[in-house]
């Protein structure tokens, strides 16, 4: 899998570089000091994944994020800064990242994170998990019914299981079809739902109770 980095301090993206170049079946295809740099270099090198710091000069992460998934949806954006305020990470989520981390996640969890975001889950860091399922829950206030009444009923069964976290394999053998069905699915739930990444479908899904 291809990873661009993007840190606005060389000394972190130099450091994140030599980690995932211990690792088999990564590489950093990339570095860049802010979010336009980022952009530049996604286009250039299409990587699979963006590991991206937020407050940066030039162009903030939040925005190269929202404007990476515009532009190269097949592009998943992974968060990893300093910032654990809510509102860094509900602008990170609402523009389109797959997932937030903090700097100080210790290195087989970034791995993990990595690997992970790649395959299709979401990986939330544990400072910030809590926080977002409470706000999702507290913001629950329409009834499923205005989101089942926009899916089929085999794409809700889909936005449920990606609500609780399984990936697109997980949610194949767990409704007994092909992955390439499942694809299909989510595809049409982003359609209907208005959105482009997974863990905007999941705090969707979790608002109008549609999670186990």
């Amino acid at each position: 899998m291809k990873v661009l980095i993007c840190d606005d301090q060389a000394i972190v993206r130099d450091g994140i570089e030599l980690l995932l170049k211990l690792e088999k079946g990564i590489e950093v295809t990339g570095k860049a000091s802010n979010g336009s740099e980022a952009l530049d270099l996604t286009a250039r090198s299409l990587p699979d994944l963006v590991l991206m710091d937020l407050k940066m000069p030039v162009m903030n992460g939040i925005e190269a994020t929202r404007k990476i998934r515009q532009e190269f949806p097949q592009v998943k954006v992974l968060v990893l800064t300093t910032f654990e305020e809510d509102a860094w990470v509900f602008d990170a989520l609402r523009a389109g990242a797959a997932g937030y981390l903090l700097k100080d996640t210790p290195r087989a969890d970034l791995i993990k994170a990595i690997r992970e975001t790649v395959e299709g889950k979401t990986y939330l860091d544990p400072a910030v998990a809590g926080r977002v399922l409470e706000q999702a829950i507290g913001m629950q206030t329409q009834p499923s019914s205005l989101i089942e009444d926009k899916l089929t009923e085999r794409e809700t069964a889909v936005l449920r299981l990606l609500a609780d976290g399984l990936n697109n394999q997980e949610i194949a053998w767990r409704l007994q079809l092909s992955q390439g069905t499942v694809r299909n699915h989510i595809s049409a739930i982003f359609s209907k739902l208005e959105v482009t990444e997974r863990t905007q479908a999941a705090l969707i899904a979790i608002r109008h109770g549609l999670n186990t």
